[in-house]
């Protein structure tokens, strides 16, 4: 059953949902009267006597009753206040008549959509050839290269495993936390306190990223200690108390 056709029976209206919102958006019925928990309480009832969850039923029904909640808020606000409103109460009634319309008609257009999209599936193709303007090569040349013959031969070549890549005349930096954990000392025994930017002067990340493991080794031993005033600032380090 469609949201628009849910059954109420509230104290002012009996009937239709949509009949009630005809109603109300043509000042026929009062929506200062109308209870609309009553009509939230409803749709509830509906949904256990279904058993099942339409989420587009149930979209429908939460746009509908945001609606009516917006307009009757308008008409509950104090004269005073009315002044400071961007739309009178009539004026609101047509806004949210269009915009409950204009939600139906994107639902209407989502579902031609997904129609047209399931009736095309498989089938993505460009008929019309691409406009002078963004042709890198002819278009006779283009077309040749639909040829069975042509064709073949290129699936062929993305087939083919590439030869491996060498990478012999690529220089790959080689540093060994020994050799990090004698720098580290070296400087200890010569300035006593450094920073680690001082360590690592000159060095490539791959250096650096030992370098802060010779000094995790250099603490664990008491060998080393260091500070840190605040997060992401410079490191100093000093001689441990081993």
């Amino acid at each position: 059953m469609s949201v628009a056709a849910l059954d109420l029976d509230l104290e002012v209206f009996q009937g239709p949902f949509d009949l009630l919102l005809t109603l109300v958006l043509r000042e026929e019925v009062d929506l200062l009267e109308v209870e609309l928990a009553d009509v939230v309480l409803a749709y509830i009832d509906h949904l256990e006597a279904v058993g099942e969850l339409d989420l587009e039923a149930a979209t429908e029904f939460l746009v509908l009753i945001a609606a009516l909640l917006e307009l009757k808020s308008r008409l509950m606000l104090p004269r005073e206040d009315e002044e400071g409103l961007e739309l009178e109460p009539g004026e609101a009634a047509e806004e949210l008549l269009a915009r409950m319309l204009e939600y139906r008609r994107y639902k209407q257009a989502a579902g031609f959509l997904i129609e047209r999209l399931a009736a095309e599936d498989g089938h993505r193709y460009r008929s019309a050839p691409l406009p002078p303007e963004l042709r890198r090569v002819s278009y006779d040349a283009a077309e040749a290269s639909y040829d069975p013959a042509k064709l073949a031969k290129a699936i062929g070549g993305l087939l083919r495993v590439p030869p491996k890549l060498d990478l012999g005349h690529v220089a790959r930096p080689r540093v060994s936390i020994e050799q990090r954990l004698a720098h580290m000392r070296g400087l200890l025994s010569r300035v006593g306190t450094f920073s680690f930017d001082d360590a690592v002067k000159g060095a490539d990340r791959v250096t650096e990223a030992v370098t802060l493991f010779a000094l995790l080794e250099l603490y664990k031993a008491g060998e080393a200690d260091w500070e840190q005033s605040e997060s992401f600032g410079p490191i100093t380090i000093k001689a441990g108390r081993a």
